[in-house]
């Protein structure tokens, strides 16, 4: 079963740039209004192209309807993760998050298998979060699809 709207963020171990800077989902979220977007996988061709990169143009519009911040997850490494970021102009916008065991992702419900992808990754989904509750969540129907995800749609909500 997967977390839904009124729940608390759960608390586990995710990584911000290095595996050495550890960040708590349910501490980093307690306070304010943020977007958590998750993808299958850093650098995969439909993160790459639409999902991260809708995030990263739609930054600015996002802020200005009130949200503080808004953070990727995927089961990835913490070094991905920030390469990725980088690669596609995220520094600054999007915190880059890893959740290298799957240990979030799977607190969460969202966890699938996919083989194609090295087995356990997220599902893909975006939620908003507020003063460390989900408000909002947006799964995709398959777990891998680019709709009801995506900045735009998530935006209409916020």
């Amino acid at each position: 079963m997967s977390i839904e709207p009124g729940q608390p963020i759960p608390s586990a171990t995710l990584h911000e740039g290095t595996p050495a800077n550890a960040v708590d989902p349910a501490a980093i979220f307690a306070k304010g209004k943020h977007i958590l977007f998750a993808v299958p996988g850093a650098y995969t061709p439909g993160c790459s192209k639409t999902h991260l990169p809708g995030y990263v143009d739609g930054y600015a519009g996002l802020k200005a309807r009130g949200v503080d911040s808004i953070a990727c997850v995927a089961v990835n490494d913490a070094f991905v993760m920030s390469a990725w970021g980088e690669a596609q102009g995220a520094t600054g916008k999007i915190r880059m998050l890893a959740d290298p065991s799957a240990a979030f992702t799977r607190a969460l419900g969202l966890d699938v298998n996919a083989a194609s992808l090295g087995g356990t990754r997220s599902k893909r989904y975006a939620m908003i979060i507020e003063d460390g509750v989900v408000k909002h969540l947006q799964v995709e129907p398959d777990g891998f699809g680019l709709s009801c995800s995506l900045a735009p749609s998530i935006a209409d909500l916020v």
